[in-house]
């Protein structure tokens, strides 16, 4: 393993294959299942996945949480409690140089998905609902339309 993982893919190089491969295939049996979907319902699905929180937010989260758990259970009760708050530092940290800390295992097998799994299903339903359906084909248009076409379906 590198010192510095590749922030795209960091969680998922340190997830199991057999679990990357479980989420992946959870991703395409819903983009199946909303095939034929009508465009309302593909409409919900994006909406759906806006709110859906990466395991780098939870992460950030818990991170957060423990290190005022451990300053405020240090401050008021004991100061060894302060030793919370020095590890979620110290996970967090490796997390962000290696893209593993000891909660990550735990999240994926819950389900909790990295910001690109979620941009893989929403690019697929947007591809579905035809939103880039309207980008010239290369040699239609001139450089500029087919910029812009490209930026409004991924803004869409």
């Amino acid at each position: 393993m590198q010192a510095v993982a590749p922030t795209t893919t960091r969680v998922e190089a340190n997830t199991s294959p057999e679990l990357n491969e479980l989420m992946r295939l959870r991703t395409d049996a819903q983009i199946t299942r909303l095939e034929n979907a009508e465009r309302v319902e593909l409409d919900v699905r994006l909406a759906e996945l806006d709110r859906e929180w990466d395991a780098e937010r939870v992460l950030q989260v818990n991170a957060a949480a423990a290190l005022l758990a451990g300053i405020g259970l240090g401050y008021a009760v004991d100061r060894r409690f302060l030793w919370i708050a020095a590890g979620a530092l110290v996970f967090f940290g490796q997390h962000a140089l290696q893209g593993w800390c000891p909660p990550l295992p735990l999240l994926r097998r819950r389900g909790v998905r990295t910001m690109r799994e979620i941009e893989r299903e929403r690019y697929a339903i947007k591809a579905l609902r035809g939103d880039f359906d309207h980008v010239p084909a290369p040699g239609t248009a001139n450089s500029d339309r087919r910029v812009r076409a490209a930026l409004a379906a991924v803004d869409a």
